[in-house]
């Protein structure tokens, strides 16, 4: 069977990468896997302290956390668009000043919206003096999905999204990079605001379901290439000139 080379080279280079972008999700999910153990230990670890000095977020994301500080009202924002038990309302982010200097994101919590008004904030308690928040360094307070930059824009008090560092650079605070989903208050303190946070999930499925189809794509194609192949080598053969047999009895082509 004569194989031609440019076809046969195409259906190599697509099995090639669909099976490397195969290990590649693969691989991804081996890695949200051991996050997701990591988390787990964390979640059974005691807190870390947050004081003044900087900490790296790739060594704090995740982990249990406790400060201890002062809340700053005046500069908290309110993120839109987060639901809870689908009913919609706000994230509500306030800096906390560290005791001993430097200052920390904290979100605090899910408050309703006003289904009349969605400017109007509910009301919530915010204590007056140094309080201990404990919690779990995050990223960021969450982000949902934003058209443009509109929702975000800088000293608005309700807001889609919030970053850290761009926080920073608005206020002037000198801020740890990270946020503290906040879990509770030590000792205990109502204020009103729901802490029932999601569960973090790392969506391993997704990874070992696009692995699948890479390689799914690498098995279709070499069959594919199998079957082009043969269907090239039957129709030659049929379009071969039959041989004429001559009076002198030999075959003329």
């Amino acid at each position: 069977m004569k194989i031609r080379l440019v076809p046969a080279l195409l259906i190599l280079v697509v099995m090639a990468v669909t099976i490397r972008l195969g290990f590649w999700q693969r691989d991804r999910a081996h890695q949200k896997e051991a996050l997701q153990t990591q988390i787990t230990q964390y979640e059974a670890s005691p807190p870390q302290t947050v004081g003044a000095a900087p900490l790296a977020l790739k060594d704090v994301q995740f982990h249990r956390v406790r400060a201890t500080g002062t809340f700053l009202p005046g500069r908290a924002v309110y993120l839109d668009n987060r639901p809870y038990n689908d009913q919609p309302g706000f994230y509500v982010v306030m800096p906390l000043e560290l005791e001993g200097g430097g200052y920390v994101l904290v979100n605090r919590g899910w408050l309703p919206r006003n289904m009349m008004d969605r400017t109007t904030i509910a009301p919530y308690e915010t204590p007056a003096g140094p309080v201990t928040v404990e919690g779990i360094a995050r990223a960021d307070a969450s982000r949902a999905f934003e058209l443009g930059a509109n929702g975000s824009a800088a000293h608005q008090k309700i807001r889609q999204n919030l970053g850290v560092a761009s926080y920073a650079a608005e206020t002037g605070l000198p801020l740890q990079p990270f946020v503290i989903q906040q879990t509770g208050f030590a000792p205990a303190f109502k204020d009103g605001l729901v802490r029932d946070w999601p569960v973090p999930s790392t969506d391993v499925e997704r990874n070992y379901g696009y692995m699948l189809q890479w390689w799914g794509m690498a098995l279709a194609a070499l069959v594919f290439g199998l079957y082009a192949a043969r269907k090239a080598a039957t129709k030659a053969h049929t379009d071969e000139p039959n041989p004429r047999p001559t009076l002198n009895g030999h075959m003329d082509n």
